[in-house]
């Protein structure tokens, strides 16, 4: 399908109010969507069924399902193309959220010194008009502007509209076989991926990477974590680990141990998800709650010659899952977008320059909207 009509298909299901995703993986130029053909608010409460989710971050709340079977797939490719324009927050505009997120963030510091918690993620919501007519040519935007991202836009008219680049998988499940990572640890891409980090941000990496091994060691057969590399997401760089191996029990017990992660709740994971709660001014809603596809038929060949007619002989199907962390995001609400951000707060951490991370993790969504 061509781009134009795979986006007017897209336009048209928005006006008509009738629920929808578009997305693209990281690092690949297809550009898919599923069509709800109803309004229906769907829900999955044991991941079972086929489709696409959007889990919110408080996992008391329901994950909404687009079902494979009640939509139409559509699919198109579409070519990347950076953005090299930097967008600054307004000054004015900063000062009226700095002082609340640094004080937010010192009480956080503080809670960790008294030993109530080891580790925090704390975030903030900051609002700028935007005319929710162009929407979908955001999303566009965001395709051609972050290819190694896990870029959407949802929208479902009893939710609401959202669009993301998230850098970050939650985990990616081929047959029995499953993919996940550690990200953790922020500084600003300036031309080289060769930087060195400090013991806050090792520090903090290296406590998300020990939460999943810990969490997974009775769900596998076999585990492989990889050393700590540095990798580029957008304008901004972050400490990585890749974890992979072979799982011995369901999606659904799998997610109960992963979600919330230390990446985006903190350590231990049930004080710091109620500290949050109690804390943050606002409801993240969404945000680093996990979006993507849900138990997908895909179909693999085993003979790498196409031309060979008996190819389909030789070819498996498998149920495939990719779930991505929902960071880097923004609801549009009320002609305004609503842009999410936050960081990782540990004993070491500066209130100033937690709040600088979060202006620069900002910049991923306004560099599209002031574009």
């Amino acid at each position: 399908m061509l781009p134009e009509d795979f986006f007017s298909h897209i336009e048209n299901h928005y006006t008509n109010n009738l629920p929808f995703v578009a997305y693209s993986k990281p690092n690949e130029s297809v550009v898919n969507s599923l069509l709800q053909k109803n309004d229906n608010l769907y829900s999955t409460q044991d991941f079972k069924e086929s489709g696409f989710v959007f889990a919110p971050f408080d996992d008391s709340n329901k994950t909404v399902l687009i079902p494979h079977v009640n939509s139409e797939s559509l699919a198109c490719e579409i070519e990347p193309l950076n953005l090299s324009n930097s967008i600054r927050n307004n000054i004015e505009a900063n000062n009226i959220y700095k002082e609340t997120h640094e004080i937010l963030v010192q009480q956080g510091i503080e809670a960790i010194k008294n030993e109530q918690l080891q580790k925090v993620v704390l975030s903030r919501c900051e609002s700028i008009d935007f005319s929710e007519s162009q929407s979908i040519s955001v999303f566009n935007l965001l395709l051609q502007s972050y290819p190694n991202a896990f870029v959407y836009c949802w929208y479902h008219p009893k939710v609401g509209l959202w669009l993301g680049a998230t850098p970050e998988t939650l985990i990616s499940i081929s047959g029995n076989r499953f993919k996940t990572m550690a990200l953790a640890g922020t500084q600003s891409y300036k031309d080289s991926i060769d930087v060195t980090w400090n013991m806050k941000e090792k520090e903090e990496q290296q406590l998300v990477t020990d939460y999943i091994e810990d969490s997974l060691r009775s769900s596998v057969d076999s585990l492989i974590i990889s050393e700590a590399k540095t990798v580029r997401a957008g304008n901004l760089l972050h400490l990585q680990s890749n974890i992979s191996g072979i799982l011995n029990t369901d999606l659904h017990t799998v997610l109960k141990k992963l979600h919330p992660t230390p990446a985006v709740c903190g350590l231990p994971v049930k004080e710091a998800n109620a500290y949050i709660l109690e804390n943050e001014s606002y409801s993240r809603e969404y945000y680093t709650g996990f979006i993507g596809e849900l138990n997908l038929k895909e179909t693999t060949s085993r003979n790498t010659n196409r031309r060979n007619v008996e190819n389909s002989a030789y070819s498996s199907v498998k149920t495939v899952s990719h779930l991505f962390v929902n960071l880097r995001c923004m609801q549009i609400k009320n002609n305004q977008a609503l842009i999410y951000i936050g960081g990782g707060i540990t004993k070491d951490s500066n209130p100033e320059h937690e709040w600088e991370e979060t202006v620069s993790k900002a910049e991923t969504m306004k560099r599209v909207l002031m574009s």
